[in-house]
């Protein structure tokens, strides 16, 4: 198995360099376009959470992520220096009386786009799996 840590300080911009660690991985592991684009927007996604959310938008604090690479399946697995949340707190964004409302759209779209999310250590780190095949 191959596994490729980087670690941010928690600044919005600092997506970009998110982004680039997802190019790299796709030519490295040879994720198809259909695979990319939905590891593209998750895994940004709960970076940007981990930043907002997680980290409060304080620079010295961390954003990790880890990219573990099996034969059929990638993960990405983002961690945060915060307090975590209760993922059945949230709002459902589909729900009538939500629609208007912000709030649970980034991990709504984080469920659909993965083949499986795990939410661990209260909230403060999340596994996205993609299956390969």
């Amino acid at each position: 198995m191959n596994s490729i840590k980087i670690s941010i300080p928690s600044l919005i911009e600092n997506i970009k360099i998110i982004e680039s660690f997802i190019d790299n991985a796709r030519e490295k592991f040879e994720i198809n376009d259909d695979i990319y684009g939905n590891i593209m927007i998750s895994v940004t996604e709960c970076i940007s959470n981990a930043i907002i959310h997680g980290n409060q938008s304080n620079k010295q604090k961390l954003v990790h992520l880890e990219l573990k690479a099996e034969e059929d399946q990638l993960q990405f697995i983002i961690e945060d220096e915060g307090e975590g949340f209760e993922i059945e707190s949230l709002p459902d964004p589909t729900a009538p009386e939500n629609i208007e409302k912000p709030g649970g759209r980034g991990i709504y779209l984080i469920k659909n786009l993965t083949d499986e999310v795990k939410f661990e250590e209260g909230g403060k780190r999340t596994v996205l799996s993609f299956y390969m095949d």
